[in-house]
C-alpha cells in the first residue's frame, strides 16, 4: 500500500521530494487548493507528477455514508484503505449572519470531532465504540483526512477555520505520536493553518500521557472525560481508572501549560441516578479547586443496549447552577443529533449490521 500525501509534515515531505520547495506547493494544493489528482497539481513538472502519482496515494479515506440531522449536524462514516471504518461528525456553531441588503456580515462557524483509532481499548461502559473492541491506531494522514474530506463535502471554503475535537473513536493520548503529528499538519501556514488553540484533545485520563503532552507545549487545549467524582463510580463507568486514577488525573491536569485565556475542560457525562445529585456536584466543587477549569454538562445519549438513562433537564440545571455558583464555569452541552447516529461507534455500527 502507498503512502499517503497526508501523513506527511511540511518539513518531512520537503526531505522527500527534490528540490525541496516543491513541498510548500504540494502542501497548498492539497490542503488549500482541495485536489483530489495529482495531475491537478499544474506548477508541478511532469516528472514530478507521474513520480508522485507512483509513489503516494492522495486519498487515505472516503465516505460510504452520511447522516445529516435536522439541527445541520453531520455524522460521516469513512472507509480506509484497509476496509475498516471511523466516523466523524461536523457541528454548526454559529449560522451565517447576513444584514438586510443581503450581505455576509459574519461566517458561520463549525467544530469537526474527529476519531484517532478504529475502536478503542478504554471500554468504557456508556460507550458505542467499545463495542467493536481494539483494532489499529489511525495514522496522521488518516486523522488529517477526516477534517479534509468534511472541509470539502461541506463547501467549507479553505481560508475558513474550524475547531478541531479529537473527541471521535478512540483515545487520542493512546496514538500520542500520530496524533500530535496531526495537530502539527493542521496548524501549517501553507495547510489548513488550524492552531493548536483551535484542537482540543479529549482524553479518558491517561495521566502519564497527560504529563508527555504537557511537555511538548504545542499550545493545545486539553479535555478531560471525568465523568464521575469518586473513583468507585468512575471505575465502573471507565475501566482505565484502575491504572489511572482521579488523582493521578488531577495532579496531571495542574501541571499542564495553559493559555492564561484558556481553561482545561472537564467533560461530565450525566447519567440519570447516578452522578446527577447535588452532592456530586458538591464533591466536584471540592476536586477542581486550584484549577482553571470549565465544566461542560453532556446528556447521556441513549442507543441500543445501554443500562443507563438520559437525566432530567431539571436535574442538569441544578447542577450547572451549583458549580456556577462556586466559582466554577459550567454549562449543558446542547446535544446534536438525536435525530441520528449520535453517539460514538453508532453510524459505524448500524452500517456494518445493514450488510448482514
Amino acid at each position: 500500500m502507498k503512502p499517503s500525501l497526508l501523513d506527511f509534515t511540511k518539513e518531512e515531505l520537503a526531505q522527500a521530494l527534490s528540490p525541496s520547495f516543491r513541498a510548500k506547493q504540494v502542501f497548498k494544493w492539497i490542503y488549500q487548493g482541495y485536489v483530489d489528482d495529482i495531475e491537478a497539481m499544474s506548477n508541478l513538472p511532469k516528472a514530478m507528477r507521474e513520480h508522485l502519482g507512483q509513489t503516494y496515494d492522495l486519498t487515505p479515506l472516503h465516505v460510504v455514508r452520511e447522516e445529516i440531522s435536522q439541527d445541520g449536524s453531520a455524522k460521516v462514516l469513512f472507509q480506509l484503505r484497509d476496509g475498516h471504518t471511523i466516523e466523524s461528525v461536523l457541528l454548526p456553531m454559529k449560522e451565517e449572519v447576513v444584514d438586510e441588503e443581503g450581505r455576509r456580515v459574519s461566517h458561520p462557524k463549525f467544530t469537526i470531532c474527529i476519531s484517532s483509532q478504529v475502536g478503542c481499548k478504554i471500554g468504557c461502559t456508556f460507550c458505542f465504540t467499545a463495542k467493536g473492541g481494539f483494532v489499529r491506531n489511525l495514522s496522521a494522514g488518516e486523522i488529517v483526512g477526516q477534517v479534509l474530506a468534511i472541509k470539502k463535502r461541506h463547501n467549507i471554503a479553505p481560508e475558513r477555520r474550524v475547531n478541531i475535537v479529537y473527541m471521535g473513536m478512540g483515545e487520542p493520548l493512546d496514538n500520542l505520536p500520530e496524533v500530535v503529528k496531526a495537530v502539527k499538519i493542521f496548524a501549517d501556514i501553507d495547510g489548513l493553518s488550524i492552531s493548536p488553540k483551535r484542537q482540543t484533545i479529549s482524553t479518558s485520563g491517561l495521566s502519564h500521557q497527560i504529563k508527555k503532552l504537557g511537555e511538548m507545549n504545542l499550545g493545545i487545549l486539553l479535555a478531560i472525560s471525568l465523568h464521575a467524582v469518586d473513583d468507585a463510580l468512575r471505575q465502573e463507568l471507565m475501566p482505565i481508572n484502575k491504572a489511572y486514577n482521579i488523582a493521578s488525573i488531577i495532579e496531571a491536569v495542574k501541571a499542564f501549560p495553559i493559555d492564561e485565556r484558556k481553561r482545561v475542560m472537564f467533560e461530565y457525562l450525566v447519567i440519570r441516578g447516578r452522578n446527577d445529585d447535588l452532592g456530586s456536584a458538591k464533591k466536584l466543587v471540592t476536586l477542581l479547586h486550584g484549577i482553571k477549569a470549565k465544566v461542560n454538562l453532556i446528556y447521556f445519549n441513549p442507543h441500543e443496549g445501554s443500562a443507563y438513562q438520559r437525566p432530567e433537564l431539571k436535574a442538569m440545571e441544578a447542577f450547572r447552577d451549583y458549580l456556577n455558583a462556586h466559582g466554577i464555569v459550567c454549562t449543558i452541552r446542547q446535544s446534536k443529533g438525536l435525530d441520528i447516529s449520535a453517539a460514538c461507534g453508532q453510524l459505524k455500527e448500524r452500517s456494518t449490521h445493514d450488510r448482514t
